[in-house]
Order: C-alpha cells, then sequence, then structure tokens
C-alpha cells in the first residue's frame, strides 16, 4: 500500500513539475520549435560534414548553422525589414487619400454591370462594399505601421529570440542522436511508438517547411516578377504577400493577384492586367502542381482539406508558427489514430456480423 502510494506522489509530483517547467519556458516556445526545425532540416548536412571531419561534432555543427544563417535567416531578416518599411509607406499614402479603394470599385462596377445585379442577389451593397473595402485598407495599413514600430521597440526580444533559436539549433544538431534516445527512454509510450511518432514528426517538419515553405516563397518570388515587370510599386510588399498566401490551400495567391489585375481593370491598364491574369493562372499556378510532389512526396501529403483546415487552424492559433504547427499536429493526430487503430486490430468484419449470416443450427447451440 505505501509503494503504490509513493508511486502515486511520485508521478503526480512529476506532472506538477514539468507543467510547471513547460509554463515556466512558454515564453520561448516558438525560438525553441524553429530551433527543432532547423536542426531537422539541416541534419542531413551535418551529418554528411561529420563524414568528412570525424570526431568533431562542434565544427560540423558551427558549419551547418553558418549555412543556415546565410540561407534562410539574413534573407528573411532583410526581407521583412524592406517590406515593413513598405507597408508602412503604403499605409501614410491611404491616410493622406492618395489611394481610394472606393474609387476603384466604383470603375469595376461601371466596366461590368451585371456584376451589381449579382452583388444584389447576394444581398450586397456597392456602397457597403466601398466603405468596407476603405475600412480593410485602412485597418491593413494601421496593422503595418503599428508592426514596424513595435519591431523597433521589441529589437532587443526579437533578437533575443533569434540568438536563442540559434543557440539551441547548435545543441540539438550536435547531439540530436542522443537527445532522441532520451526522449526514448523517458517517454512511457512505447519504445516503437515512440520512435515512428519521432520519425514522423521530422518527416512532417521537414515536408512542410521544405516543401510549402520553399513553394511559397517560388510564387512569391513569380508574383514579384511578373509585378516588376507590369511596373507595379512596392514590388517587394505584394512579393511577400503572395507568398503567405501560397500557405493557404485551395486558394493561395489568387487572394493576391485577382484584386490587383481587377485594380489594372478599373484603372484601364487591361493588357497589364491580362498578362498578371494569364501569367498567375499558367505559371504561379503551376507551381504548387509541379514542385509538391518532388519536395513534400507523395507518401507524406496528407488530404487537401486536413491541410486546409489544419493551416488554417494553425493559423488562428499560433500565428504564423501555425503555419508549420498546424498540420504537424493533425499528422500526429492521424498517426496517434493509425497506431491506436493498427493494435487493436479494428475491423468492422470483426464488429459487425454480416447481415447474411446463416443462423446457427440447434444441434451446433446444444454443443456450444
Amino acid at each position: 500500500m505505501n509503494a503504490k502510494l509513493e508511486m502515486r506522489t511520485f508521478l503526480w509530483s512529476l506532472l506538477v513539475i514539468s507543467l510547471g517547467f513547460l509554463w515556466m519556458i512558454r515564453p520561448f516556445l516558438a525560438p525553441i520549435f524553429w530551433a527543432c526545425a532547423l536542426a531537422i532540416i539541416y541534419y542531413p548536412l551535418h551529418t554528411r560534414l561529420l563524414s568528412r571531419i570525424p570526431n568533431r561534432p562542434n565544427t560540423a555543427a558551427f558549419i551547418s548553422l553558418c549555412v543556415c544563417v546565410m540561407v534562410i535567416i539574413l534573407p528573411v531578416v532583410l526581407i521583412v525589414v524592406q517590406v515593413v518599411s513598405q507597408a508602412a509607406e503604403a499605409y501614410t499614402h491611404i491616410e493622406k487619400g492618395a489611394f481610394d479603394p472606393g474609387q476603384y470599385l466604383e470603375r469595376i462596377n461601371s466596366l461590368f454591370p451585371q456584376a451589381q445585379h449579382l452583388l444584389k442577389k447576394l444581398g450586397l451593397d456597392i456602397n457597403n462594399l466601398k466603405k468596407t473595402a476603405m475600412d480593410a485598407a485602412m485597418v491593413g495599413g494601421r496593422f503595418a505601421a503599428e508592426h514596424a514600430l513595435n519591431i523597433g521597440q521589441n529589437a532587443a526580444g526579437i533578437l533575443l529570440d533569434f540568438s536563442l533559436m540559434l543557440y539551441l539549433s547548435f545543441f540539438m544538431l550536435r547531439d540530436g542522436n542522443q537527445l532522441l534516445e532520451l526522449l526514448v527512454r523517458a517517454l512511457p509510450l512505447g519504445d516503437a511508438r515512440e520512435r515512428k511518432l519521432f520519425a514522423l514528426f521530422g518527416e512532417v517538419t521537414r515536408a512542410t517547411v521544405k516543401g510549402n515553405l520553399v513553394i511559397a516563397c517560388v510564387q512569391g518570388a513569380l508574383g514579384g516578377l511578373i509585378l516588376l515587370i507590369l511596373g507595379m510599386p512596392g514590388v517587394l510588399l505584394w512579393a511577400v504577400l503572395m507568398a503567405f498566401a501560397s500557405l493557404i490551400p485551395a486558394v493561395g495567391p489568387a487572394l493576391i493577384w485577382a484584386p490587383i489585375a481587377l485594380y489594372w481593370l478599373a484603372t484601364g491598364q487591361y493588357w497589364q492586367a491580362g498578362v498578371l491574369t494569364a501569367f498567375s493562372v499558367l505559371v504561379i499556378g503551376m507551381v504548387d502542381n509541379l514542385l509538391r510532389p518532388i519536395l513534400v512526396g507523395r507518401d507524406t501529403k496528407m488530404p487537401d482539406y486536413i491541410v486546409l483546415l489544419s493551416t488554417l487552424g494553425g493559423i488562428a492559433l499560433f500565428g504564423i508558427n501555425g503555419v508549420v504547427v498546424g498540420p504537424l499536429v493533425a499528422a500526429l493526430f492521424m498517426a496517434f489514430w493509425g497506431i491506436f487503430m493498427a493494435e487493436i486490430h479494428v475491423s468492422g468484419d470483426a464488429l459487425i456480423a454480416p447481415a447474411n449470416a446463416a443462423a446457427p443450427d440447434e444441434e451446433t447451440l446444444n454443443n456450444s
């Protein structure tokens, strides 16, 4: 009895202290997660370096981290700074009245008179749409301006998060195998299940970051290139917005390029609108179909509706981190249920007797 009480007390204490530790480090969960993601992505490079410089794990991890900084982190920082600056400038133009979305909606309405009848059938009013568009432009610009200010004010916190992420990435690259074995021994899920789940965690994280984010960058770059050729101002801002929009399944960059095409139609720039639409449909729209099977892989691809729900839900709960966290949680959810069903051998035939099964005869009942 005393042994059981001691074990229960110990387990409750373990749970409480673990939750307390997680609560303590909760401000740094995002840097920790991205450190894990970067370590997973660059671990093959780290392994290749170790094969060339054996017995020097510190050097191999440092070189891998330097490559990561040069290829991913430094370009992202430079782009974010420029995008926020352009967004704040756009907000200034809107505030001064240099850009009026309602005016262009009115022009579109005059170009397509039948659209007004369609809007009426849907219970929408063009005047309300103009007001909504103006409010949305003001809110979006104000959001960007506020974030530009926040980046300056929170520079120390952002620098701390980046430093912590890089610091943890170094140790996860260097000691990744040992940490994985430690977790396998510590968790009470069964070693085989744990290894399968950790393998899935690495696979989905790598596929999501390497696949979805690379595709987003390619689509954003193509969108920015065509807008640059067509003479659109603030190209970098629109390119980044297209990249973010491409992370949303089923809709993608059309959320950005379609309103721009309509804007050009409203201002009489018909050939620019036509070229943008054709290029976006034929080139940008085909990138996902061509690259996703190569970068993500057919074996790890979840159903489109699961990707859509998990991505949108992840963004709603975790912000930009949800682009990776959402699909990861969905993949783990499906994996847990898959393991559960496989191990208890769930079968419809075992649970439901066939409707046309013959009834047992009297001799069989008597023998039973």
